[in-house]
């Protein structure tokens, strides 16, 4: 019979890289993600469209912000960032499923932002709105820059989500119960000093018996 041998096998050299692009891979996804959906929020509250419209022989300036011309960059970078945040708390094909929400809502936020570039139509309803004209119209449209500052916003999810679809397996999750050799985490007792009152009361509000 051979002889077993309690000394764990050597590392291979593939295990350090590996783990360092795992490590790099969280933090990259994580900033991209955190700052994608923060440019998305904000340049959704700014201006996107201006224009002007008639009202007697006069001409009125009219302008329509992001969540006025569409709603969705918004929302869907709400969902990317819980997503974001969600990636670390599931595992398996839970995570694979999350991540790719991620993406998704990356994408639709981008795609979304530059097909509703032009806000004509929500300058149309400003233009009725502000004269009380269900036919007003406006004119001398002009667009911002930050449809597209939205959109380059809404890639950064988009690139967030597709770091997590290609080394989430190997990201650690929030909380983890488990050691990764699937036994359970052993907690040691804190040391009590009889003699200290504190660690006392520390002790029982722990719910452990100092006297044992």
């Amino acid at each position: 019979m051979g002889c077993v041998s309690a000394v764990p096998p050597p590392r291979t050299d593939t295990e350090v890289p590996e783990s360092r692009s795992s490590r790099r891979s969280v933090a990259v996804a994580l900033l991209l993600g955190t700052l994608g959906s923060t440019v998305v929020l904000l340049a959704s509250g700014r201006v996107w469209a201006r224009g002007t419209t008639a009202i007697g022989g006069d001409s009125l300036p009219v302008a329509a912000d992001g969540q006025a011309v569409t709603g969705l960059p918004a929302a869907l970078a709400i969902v990317g960032l819980a997503a974001l945040v969600a990636v670390f708390a599931v595992r398996g094909k839970g995570r694979l499923l999350v991540s790719g929400l991620l993406a998704l809502s990356g994408l639709g936020a981008a795609l979304s932002a530059v097909l509703a570039a032009d806000g004509r139509r929500a300058l149309d309803a400003e233009a009725a709105r502000t004269t009380a004209d269900t036919a007003a119209h406006v004119a001398g449209l002009t667009q911002t820059a930050w449809p597209y500052v939205t959109a380059a916003g809404a890639v950064l999810i988009l690139a967030a989500g597709l770091l997590a679809l290609r080394f989430g397996r190997g990201w650690p999750a929030m909380g983890g119960r488990y050691e990764r050799g699937g036994s359970p985490r052993t907690r040691k007792p804190a040391v009590v000093d009889p003699d200290r009152p504190e660690d006392l009361w520390k002790a029982l509000d722990r719910g452990e018996d100092p006297t044992g």
